[in-house]
């Protein structure tokens, strides 16, 4: 009896001390002194979910339920960012917004656009012809950021939705326009213009770079890849096309053609060049971490 008895009381005490550190617990019983080592319990805890369902609810109340607990949880993800970036580079002048999915994986939302054709030098030939560039970039894009080791290497991929204006004016040679082998005088001519744009209404593009934190919530960037733009369709123009154009062929032949058939052949000229149908990618910036 008396065994039961110090038992029971033995695992009451223990019981009621398990939550502690793990310290020993005497148990005394008249002239006996029994001294227990108490183990520590571990105690889960179970994390609530945005919505529970409810079975006794209906199906359109849970259903309203897990909707309404699932906009909460996306409406607080969405308007917590992880961090905000402003750039400038190829693409343009702009800024990101970041997400944490987890310490080494980022989405990023952003936008960079503005006139950046300096950053390409101003021109470019096609052909035989050298035309100077009038760019009006717009590169919105949504993108994942990685730092597959854990440190400053990043590694980043995604889509730009482009919708990129260019201007282009051809620039005559020695009062020439050579265009598809043949030479035209450019005062015939007149002054020819156009215009580009890339085929691709979406533009995935890659890209690594390195992200050093100078502080626990500013850090630097940059980045170096390319976007696939696609083909390119070009129009060029001549301010009168139905002028007349003399010229000579390569057999010695005085022939003539109109300033809106060498507008044509320019165009077929730049659509053949598919200038950055590769948009390389190099762009610098700065970031702030909340």
């Amino acid at each position: 009896m008396k065994l039961i008895k110090l038992t029971a009381i033995s695992a009451a005490v223990l019981a009621s001390s398990a939550a502690l550190a793990a310290e020993p617990v005497i148990v005394v019983d008249g002239n006996e002194a029994v001294v227990y080592e108490a183990e520590p319990v571990a105690v889960a805890y179970q994390a609530e979910p945005a919505y529970a369902y409810n079975a006794e609810a209906g199906v359109v109340r849970n259903t309203t339920g897990a909707v309404v607990g699932g906009t909460k949880t996306f409406f607080q993800t969405v308007t917590h960012p992880a961090a905000i970036s402003a750039e400038v580079g190829t693409l343009g002048y702009g800024a990101n917004i970041g997400w944490a999915l987890n310490d080494k994986t980022e989405l990023q939302a952003g936008w960079a656009g503005g006139d950046v054709a300096d950053l390409f030098g101003g021109d470019f030939d096609a052909g035989d012809v050298n035309y100077d560039v009038d760019a009006d970039f717009s590169n919105p894009y949504l993108g994942v950021q990685l730092r597959p080791t854990g440190n400053w290497f990043t590694m980043g991929a995604g889509i730009i939705v482009p919708d990129n204006d260019l201007d282009v004016t051809a620039n005559a040679d020695g009062g020439f326009f050579k265009i598809d082998g043949q030479q035209y005088n450019s005062t015939d001519v007149g002054t020819l213009q156009g215009t580009m744009e890339h085929r691709n209404k979406l533009a995935p593009y890659a890209t690594i770079g390195f992200r050093p934190n100078i502080t626990n919530n500013f850090g630097l960037f940059g980045e170096i890849g390319a976007a696939y733009m696609g083909k390119t369709d070009a129009t060029v123009n001549a301010v009168d096309p139905d002028s007349v154009v003399n010229y000579t062929d390569s057999n010695g032949a005085q022939l003539t053609t109109t300033a809106g058939e060498v507008a044509s052949k320019a165009e077929r000229e730049l659509e053949d060049k598919d200038w950055l149908e590769w948009m390389p990618i190099v762009k610098v910036g700065a970031t702030y971490r909340f």
